[in-house]
This record gives C-alpha cells, structure tokens and sequence, in this order.
C-alpha cells in the first residue's frame, strides 16, 4: 500500500440551517448517509493516515502495551457472591480477552476458588466471540431455581443485544432467542418466567416484555409501553426476591411500578404515580415479623434528595400522598440510593466529592448508623454484587486511580471491615504514586475540585506535562478507578488531573443544576479554571496541558478546544458529540428527544441561543492557534453517530490546512463500540496508542522515560 502523505479532503456540499432566523452552513451534512459508499471511503481514508500519521510511534505504543499487559495478572479473579444456594465467580483466563461465569456450593476461598476454574463453568463469554473481533455481554443472570442462565450478547457494538437462556443442568441453551433486548431484566419468583426491556429505533428502552421459559419470542407478552419519548422504561428484580420493579425515567422525572414477583401476569401497579420535576426509586423491605414496606429515594421537596416508605401497592395503583417520610434531606449529603437486606439497609450518598455508605438497622432507619468511608485516599469505596437478602454484611469495594481494587465484608452488626480478595497488579506499588484532591476557583467563585494523581519522583514545581480529563454531565459521577494503563503515563513523569466539573453528580444535585441547560458554559469554564489554575499556582508547565473525554466529556473538549485553543497541547475527543444543535433538532437520532432535559431543545429560541453559543461545530477555533487533536468515533456507534466527529474533523481541517495534519481521526469502521474495544488486551492496545500519541505530543521523549520506579 502506498504511503499516505497528507490528511483526506472531504468533499463539500452546499447546505444551510435555519432555524429562528439563523443561518448554519453544513457543507458536511451528505456523510450523515451512514450506508454511502463514498463515506465508508471517506472513513476508511481517515483510519489510513492516523494510521501513517501515527507509525513512528509504533515502538512506543509496543513498549506501552508490553508495561500495561504486566500489570494485569494472567489469570483474573472476582470475588465470589451468594445466590440462593451456591456461590457464584467470574474468572479470567490466562491470555484469554473475556471472563468465565462459575459457580460452587461452597464459599471459595479467594485467591484460589476451589482452584482457579475448578467450579462449574455456567458461561464462557471467550466462545461467544466470533470474527468481528467485538463482544459485549448485556445481562447475566442466574434464575431463582438456579437451573437456568439468562444472557444477552452484541457483536458489532450498536447495543443491540440478543437473548439467550441456558439451562444449566445440560450446559446447553434452550431454542429460546429473542433477537432485540437491552440491558435490563427480571426473573419471576418461579423461574418460569423473565422480563425483558427492548428499545427502538431511536436505541430508546420503551417497552417491558415478558417472556415464558420454552415458548417461542414472538409468543411474548408486552408488559408496559411508555409512550413518551423523553423517557427510558427499565426492569430489575428486588433482593428479596417478592417483587419485580419497574420504572421510567427522563432527565428529572420518574414513575416507579411493582408487581409480586409470585404472580408474574399480574398487573403492575404504580407506587407514586407521575409528576414533573419529581424523581424516586423504590427498594423492598421485608421485616422479621413478615410485614412488607416499600422505601423510596426521592426529591419530593428535597433538592439532594431523602428516605421515605410507603405501602406495597398489590392490588391498585397509589400516588405519592401514601408516602411517609423516614430521613430528611441533609444538604451537604446527596443520597443515592437504598439497598435493602432482612436485617439492615445500606443507604449510598456522596458527600465532599467522594462515595460513601452508611448502614442502618432496619428498625431504627431515622438513626445515626454508621458510615463505610474509602479506604484510600482519594478513592472510593461502594458496593458490588450483594444478591443474598438474608446476609449478615455487605461486600464493598475499595478502589483508587493507583490501587486497584479491594473487596471487604463489612459486619451488619459491628461495622468490622474483613478483607476478601484483592485485585492483583504484577509489579505495581502504589506506595510509589501520590493522589490527592485539591480545589481550583472558577471565574463565578465556585471551588472545583480535582484529583491530581502523580508519581512521587515527580514534583509539583511546574516543570511536569499534565493530562487532565473531564466528563460533567447528566449528573454523571467519575469516581476514581484502578486502570493498570495510568501507571504508565505517572511513570513517565506526567501528572494527571481530573477535573470534577459541574454537570456531573460529584457535588450533589446542585452540581448537575449548575452544568446543564442553560448553564451548561459552566462545565466548561470549570475545566479551563482548573487548566489555568494548575498552571498560574506553578504546579505543572503550563505549555505542555493535554486535556481526554469521551462523549459528552468529547462535547467538553470540543468546546475548550474552541473556548481556549491556546490553553492546551494536546486534546482527545473520543466520540465527541460536537454537533450538539443540528443533532437536537433530529428526533430520528438516538437520544435525541429524551437529552433536551439535559443540553436544550432549540426547536425553542431560548435553548437555541444557549446551545448554539458553545456548539463546537458551529465555532470552530480560529486558525493558527491550534493544539495537536486526536478525535475518534465508530461507524456503529448508537450514541454518538460517526457524522459527528467525522464532519467536525473535516470542518476543522478545512478551516486550517497548514494546521490539519496535526489532525487526526482514529476512524472504527469495523464493529466497535461508543466506549471503544472490547475485552481486556484489546481495550489496554487502545490506550497504548493513546498514550503513545499524547507521550509525543506533550513532549515528553521516549528516551527520557522511566519505568516501574
């Protein structure tokens, strides 16, 4: 193949938008034809010069990989839970991309479960794959009776999932297949039984289907059906194992129904009815005596939300006067949610940026309780599968941006917290890496914090590169989590800094207010504070910032790519959703219609002005002042469509050609997904190229980097 020398020009045709009196050109509107020939070509073009733009980096990416790979150990192991009557384990195999399911009758110890593999192999997601190279599992859920396994697979990374069960007595799987399904799901009490959600065209979960063990799909039996196009329908079942839950949602609103799980055809019935602004989520408690009670987390008159009950409704729908109050709000606490066990409740909440839990006895919900704090500093500490109601603690997770995960028991009774298991990271010492939160000032006063994580040789004396990273929106909470890539980038003297901006959930519900809608320019103003304050305190080099976000943190980059194109070195959109007008005036693309809670809908003028003010692709930075950028999207993508980063890199391009080599769009063509490849190798290859690409372009040279300090 011949080399490739220059960057693909796309092909402009004259297009115009109007709206409100407002003109925008798109001469890059033809490529939202995703079956055109000439954009596949197009794409294609792209991925060969990234691909030529990005060869001399190839030792480094193979040095990256090789550092990443040692971190993971050949042979993975979860922590083990208790379903009904046995214990159930994911295992990873040795130089294999996907996770086994086993299970024992007996607790597994946790370095070795009965030897690594010797339980019963339920599922092997590795023989699932075939030669698209992608595999995601949806669902994995065991039935009542543990006879049967439900499962859900997609191949080309579009979330479109097929349904499967298994009967686990034989290992085969039943003639069972339902074509179309989502993430989400519930099994009847009697096994016979399981509740499905689909979405549509627009990958919108809207309707609840129930599904009879050995019957053919087209047999199924819509449940519910949510009209509303702003608004997503999901379904999973309680830990007590008496009620199947039921809820939809949009950006501020939700109506929650049950139905006992026992008479699966029942109805279901509504546990607060529906009000605008109103959010709540229902979990069941099951007292000693038998008596039953429902408690809810909701809004209703708290911003930061508190704990209420209410009866189990069975045989009519009830509104919200049937609710009582239990806590009230705490402003500076916003709680989460509440997990219900036969003797205690597990209330999760964030308070000073961080996650944490506090466990109440079930008869004295109004008490102080007491509360699991993260164990590193930090961290973050939750919860991960906790399936058995009769427990007498709940399993934790511990984990940080340089430890790796920790799993504990945490006594109902004394608060005592006894390890489990733990993630092992051949070669890895956290001791060696220094992270901690510090604030920075935004224009308006706000203090934003942020996590600066580093090596310890590596001083904050403003001679370090600096990559940061944001998200911030739908109240979305990046909580700090192990990657066994970082290590890599700290090792070679780079701090890295996320930015925990408003829009995101990290400082409550007023946080989120505060970064979406009509003040969604805080959420970017917040990112750029944090850049120039780490920069005016003196504590990284200011000329060498690189800024990474995915999606809507894509969004955030496009916008202080546009905002402060001289503020940064290097950028990393990943899926950007850079079109943000033009694609929200589309109710035919996915996500449209239920997001104009979140960013606008200009079809009003209002919003339209708000939007229209930040959109990346609508204002483009000027030229001649522009940091290296790395987009990439996916032609199956569902959230993000692949026109987006592809008419943005063309526009960008083409409003700077001295510039447009230093541009370059990692095009997936192939099956991939919105978050990128799947399986654990494949996905750490991705962040060596990454890393490789930011290591040259904030300047740090290869020879000078130093590993496992």
């Amino acid at each position: 193949m011949p080399a490739v020398t220059s960057p693909p020009l796309a092909r402009q045709v004259p297009h115009v938008h109007r709206e409100h009196g407002v003109a925008r050109a798109d001469p890059y509107s033809w490529m939202r034809d995703h079956e055109s020939p000439e954009l596949l070509e197009y794409l294609a073009a792209e991925r060969r010069w990234y691909e030529s733009a990005t060869g001399h980096l190839s030792p480094l990416v193979d040095g990256l990989r090789s550092e990443m790979k040692n971190r993971v150990p050949a042979t993975d192991l979860s922590v083990s839970w208790r379903h009904q009557t046995r214990y159930y384990y994911t295992l990873l195999p040795a130089g294999r991309e996907y996770t086994q399911l086993l299970r024992d009758f007996d607790l597994p110890g946790q370095s070795t479960p009965g030897g690594p593999g010797q339980g019963e192999l339920l599922l092997d997601a590795n023989l699932l794959a075939d030669d698209s190279g992608y595999l995601e599992l949806g669902l994995t859920m065991v039935s009542p009776d543990e006879r049967l396994l439900a499962y859900s697979v997609d191949r080309t990374g579009d979330e479109v999932y097929e349904l499967r069960f298994r009967d686990l007595d034989s290992g085969e799987d039943l003639a069972d297949v339902v074509p179309r399904s989502y993430y989400s799901g519930a099994w009847s009490a009697d096994s016979a039984y399981f509740f499905y959600t689909v979405h549509d065209e627009a990958y919108r979960p809207f309707q609840v289907w129930r599904h009879a063990i050995g019957s053919s799909y087209d047999m199924d039996v819509l449940v519910l059906d949510e009209p509303d196009e702003r608004f997503e329908l999901e379904v999973r079942g309680t830990r007590s194992g008496g009620l199947v839950v039921f809820w939809t949602q949009s950006r501020d609103t939700r109506e929650v129904w049950v139905l006992d799980a026992h008479d699966p055809t029942a109805t279901p019935r509504s546990v607060g009815g529906r009000r605008p602004g109103i959010e709540y989520h229902a979990e069941h408690v099951v007292l000693p005596d038998g008596t039953e009670t429902l408690l809810l987390v909701t809004n209703d008159g708290a911003q930061e939300f508190r704990l209420a009950r209410c009866p189990v409704p069975r045989d009519a729908d009830q509104d919200h006067t049937t609710w009582q109050p239990v806590r009230p709000e705490d402003p500076g606490e916003r709680l989460e949610r509440v997990d219900a066990f036969a003797t205690h409740v597990v209330l999760s909440f964030r308070a000073d940026v961080r996650h944490r839990l506090r466990v109440l006895p079930v008869d004295a919900l109004d008490s102080a309780g007491f509360v699991v704090d993260p164990l590193f500093e930090s961290g973050t500490v939750d919860q991960t599968h906790n399936e058995d109601f009769t427990a007498s603690g709940v399993t934790v997770v511990d984990e940080s941006y340089v430890h790796p995960p920790v799993w504990s028991e945490v006594d109902f009774a004394t608060g005592t917290r006894t390890e489990r298991h733990h993630q092992e990271a051949p070669g890895h010492d956290p001791d060696r890496y220094v992270s901690e939160t510090r604030t920075f000032p935004s224009p308006d006063g706000t203090q934003v914090p942020a996590t600066v994580v580093r090596h310890r040789d590596t001083p904050l004396d403003g001679t370090a590169p600096v990559l940061m990273y944001g998200y911030g929106a739908y109240e979305s909470t990046d909580d700090p989590a192990w990657d066994p890539a970082l290590p890599s980038l700290l090792d070679a003297g780079v701090v890295f800094v996320h930015a925990h901006i408003r829009g995101g959930g990290e400082g409550g519900r007023r946080w989120w207010i505060d970064g979406h809608l009509e003040h969604k320019q805080n959420t970017f103003t917040d990112h750029i504070a944090v850049a120039d304050g780490l920069a005016e305190a003196g504590l990284v080099d200011g000329s060498r910032i690189g800024t990474r976000g995915l999606s809507a943190g894509g969004l955030l980059q496009g916008a202080v790519l546009s905002q402060r194109p001289e503020r940064w070195r290097a950028v990393v959109a990943e899926v950007p959703f850079v079109d943000a007008v033009t694609t929200m005036l589309d109710p035919s693309i996915p996500l449209t219609v239920n997001e104009w809670d979140e960013w606008g809908d200009p079809r009003r003028r209002a919003d339209f002005d708000w939007m229209l003010a930040w959109s990346p692709y609508d204002h483009l930075p000027p030229a001649g002042s522009r940091p290296d950028l790395l987009v990439t999207g996916a032609l199956h993508d569902a959230r993000v469509m692949v026109h987006e980063p592809a008419k943005w890199t063309a526009a960008l391009r083409d409003s700077d050609p001295e510039w447009s080599p230093r541009c370059l769009f990692r095009a997936e063509t192939g099956a991939g997904a919105h978050a990128g490849p799947s399986g654990r190798y494949a996905r750490l290859d991705y962040e060596a190229e990454v890393y490789a690409w930011l290591l040259d372009s904030l300047g740090v040279a290869t020879d000078a980097r130093v590993s496992n300090r």
